[in-house]
């Protein structure tokens, strides 16, 4: 079956032509009316209406016909800016009426949208089953095939949400529009409204792309970038609890290209605010939550979540962890957004000394591990210094789950007897020496989608675009050839494998765009299991989960895989 094209349509002063008086009719004038549409009814001139359709005639927001359609209706009752010609139809009759199929053909060959209740072969198209909440709309269709199932999905997944989101994104909206406006008094900044649309499939391919201060063009920029990554990395919980007050205090915080490391400025309000009075001495605890799956957290992590009086986290780590959180517990979201790691990284670590100071229990909880490129050694230094010996408790690290949950075997026997583990960047934003080609060799990229071309072009001998004047080429450069894969949120729902080959991955990823966090595995173990399928690259998109194991759990996750190959 091929699949509807899904669209927010802008219906205002558009004139919606209704053919029937029954109880489904009144419901479609109502829908008519929400999304500024003017609906006209006709019915019979014997007709009965429902009373909630009757007052919306009287009051002037229905204009009732009491007659029997005319074909002449399609192109004379319609706006005199498209030549009288109607917007579109809603029959209410029934697909057995031989009027719905008659007024079906006429919408077809005039071109007007038609809608024929109980008759998806007489429709161009269906309403959805809707909910709203301000600006945002979510809309559920099953094409046809259950409409009384597309409703309780609707309600779930309503369900699902946090309260008052619909306010958040309007003062997310206000934010941007606010930035917007006061940079453009600096720079000459295109409007936000011509950026991409909600129906882009991911962030574009630079979204985590690094910001030097010696960067002008993107620089000036900075906020907005800032704000991007906040609509990204917050949970939407905390996103939905948003107030005006956040909104100053992140702009405030943001207006500086460095901002000042200050302790008590939260770059995320807590999600708690209780009065604490500790029981037991102070104590601070590096853990990793692994990949990114609630289910993969080891019992001792979820046990100091439970249990810790402050926890600052990675920005990386996923919504699912972070709702594990009791309500009760400050939260602080790392603010290392592309260019300001360096201070962002120290403002956490003040913060953590200072709750350590005042006899708390400090969980610092990142993605992965610890010690897995994840400044876990630096961490314990700092403390160590300062009078607390942490605690730290491992994570699986995505470096070798994420091609696990991709079919990819970092090592197997007569293909890869070999695993190294590289970050695509250095301090401050450096560049590392590719590592040189070993056919036996699997090798995970941590960090390094923002500047896989340049990553790329360094492993196959090309000069990259962002090398040093001291830059070494690859003596030993990786052939073109060479299968790899781009896997990104391992282990959520959302998971998605991009497998192609070096030559290709560039391109995959700048068509598809980018979907943070995420990595990349390059070797020949990368087709040991699944490959390309002799496209340029395949997508799979969907985490199956651990269903079988976790039957009837709520963390249960059932989502199939779905493949594209693209030949072109």
């Amino acid at each position: 079956m091929t699949a509807p094209l899904l669209t927010a349509h802008d219906a205002t002063g558009h004139v919606h032509l209704i053919i029937g008086s029954n109880p489904l009719a009144s419901a479609r004038c109502t829908k008519s009316i929400e999304s500024g549409a003017k609906p006209v009814l006709i019915t019979s001139a014997d007709a009965s209406l429902h009373y909630s359709l009757l007052k919306k005639t009287e009051d002037g927001q229905v204009e009732w016909l009491k007659r029997d359609f005319r074909d002449e209706d399609l192109r004379g009752l319609g706006r005199n800016q498209v030549d009288n010609v109607v917007d579109a139809v809603f029959v209410t009759l029934g697909g057995k009426n031989p009027l719905s199929t008659h007024i079906s053909t006429l919408c077809r060959r005039l071109r007007i949208p038609v809608n024929v209740a109980d008759a998806p072969n007489l429709c161009t198209f269906t309403l959805l089953s809707t909910h709203s909440d301000g600006p945002l709309q979510i809309g559920i269709t099953t094409s046809g095939k259950g409409c009384k199932l597309a409703s309780r999905i609707r309600r779930e997944v309503a369900a699902s949400l946090p309260p008052n989101l619909g306010v958040a994104i309007e003062r997310l909206g206000g934010m941007r529009r606010r930035i917007w406006e006061e940079d453009h008094r600096q720079h000459d900044l295109a409007d936000p409204a011509l950026e991409s649309d909600d129906d882009a499939p991911a962030q574009k391919s630079n979204f985590n792309q690094l910001v030097l201060e010696s960067d002008y063009n993107a620089a000036k920029t900075r906020r907005m970038r800032w704000l991007s990554q906040i609509c990204e990395y917050w949970p939407l919980r905390r996103l939905a609890a948003i107030t005006d007050a956040d909104i100053d205090t992140v702009l405030q915080s943001y207006t500086e290209s460095r901002p000042s490391v200050n302790p008590s400025l939260a770059p995320l309000p807590a999600t708690g605010t209780a009065p604490y009075t500790p029981l037991r001495k102070p104590l601070i605890v590096l853990a990793g939550s692994g990949p990114g799956s609630p289910d993969l957290l080891t019992i001792a992590t979820h046990r100091a979540i439970q249990t810790a009086d402050v926890i600052l986290a990675d920005k990386l780590v996923p919504a699912p962890v972070l709702n594990l959180i009791p309500r009760r517990t400050p939260v602080h979201i790392a603010r290392k957004f592309p260019g300001n790691a360096e201070a962002a990284q120290e403002e956490l670590l003040e913060m953590g000394l200072d709750a350590l100071n005042r006899g708390l229990t400090v969980l610092r909880l990142k993605q992965g591990d610890p010690y897995i490129y994840g400044r876990g050694g630096e961490e314990y230094i700092f403390f160590r210094k300062h009078g607390y010996t942490p605690m730290v408790l491992p994570g699986i690290t995505s470096s070798l789950s994420a091609p696990l949950f991709a079919a990819i075997p970092p090592t197997q026997r007569s293909v890869a007897d070999q695993v190294l583990i590289c970050t695509g960047t250095g301090r401050k934003g450096a560049a590392p020496a590719p590592p040189p080609y070993v056919k036996t060799q699997t090798v995970v990229f941590l960090m390094s989608l923002h500047r896989l071309s340049s990553l790329v072009d360094s492993l196959t001998g090309t000069t990259p675009r962002d090398a040093s004047p001291n830059h070494e080429a690859n003596t030993a450069p990786w052939p073109s050839s060479t299968p790899c894969a781009v896997i990104e949120r391992a282990s959520c729902p959302d998971q998605r494998v991009i497998r192609s080959t070096l030559q290709h991955v560039v391109s995959a990823v700048e068509e598809e765009g980018s979907r943070p966090p995420g990595l990349l595995v390059v070797g020949w173990s990368c087709e040991v299991l699944k490959n390309t399928g002799g496209g340029k690259w395949v997508v799979e998109d969907g985490f199956q989960g651990f269903g079988e194991l976790m039957s009837g759990s709520e963390n249960v996750v059932q989502i199939l895989s779905e493949e594209t190959i693209h030949d072109k």
